[in-house]
Parts: C-alpha cells; structure tokens; sequence
C-alpha cells in the first residue's frame, strides 16, 4: 500500500508546501513525476543526490494514485520498473515525512545495484 517514495530537497519541499504539489525541475523536464520503490530508494538516493546533506523523503499513499500509476523501466544500468505519474503530485498524498541526512557510511554502488536487482 505504502510502496512508493519521491525523495525532494529542502526547497522543493517548501515549494510543495505553498502550492499544494510536489514537483521537481527533472519531473518538468522528463514531463511525469519520477518516484521510487522502497527497493530503488538506496540506489535513487546514491545517484541522484549525491551533493546533498540533508533531504525530504515522502512515503506516498499509493492507492490514492494506484489507477495514475504507470511502471516504465528507467533505462540505463537501473534494474527494475519505476513508478511514474504523468499528473500532478499533490501533497494531500503524502502519507508520511522524514528529514532525512546523509550518513558516515557509503554502500558501495556494487551493492546498491544487487539491492535493486534483487541478486
């Protein structure tokens, strides 16, 4: 029921907070709403948000989207079918929030890839 994230700095999610949706520059530029599995979250994190200390990880109510919900495979080295929303992501979704901050310790991305595999 709870399986879907989207990961958002700290200005994307006071952006969220003052027009009611969340959204991102990569979200407009590729025109859905990238999100992730619990399963994928490590390896998004690890890529994607690598300069960042500190972030806003949503837990999304995915049987408020489950029909909007479309599953496409992310291309490159990425393993596995994304969640994808081509709609706005409002924040009436959001089910649960963490400020969330980067950590002493690194997994390799070896080990992150065998996560999201499944291996």
């Amino acid at each position: 029921m709870f399986d879907v994230y989207k990961v958002l700095t700290i200005n994307e999610w006071k952006n969220a907070l003052n027009t009611g949706y969340i959204e991102t520059i990569l979200d407009k530029e590729d025109g859905f709403v990238h999100l992730s599995t619990s399963k994928q979250l490590a390896l998004t994190l690890n890529l994607y948000f690598e300069q960042e200390d500190s972030l806003i990880l949503l837990q999304i109510n995915k049987e408020k989207l489950e029909t909007r919900l479309v599953y496409e495979a992310a291309g490159g080295n990425r393993a596995g079918e994304f969640p994808h929303l081509y709609d706005k992501l409002s924040t009436e979704v959001v089910s649960k929030k963490w400020d969330i901050t980067r950590s002493g310790f690194r997994i390799p991305d070896e080990i992150l890839h065998q996560i999201e595999k499944g291996t």
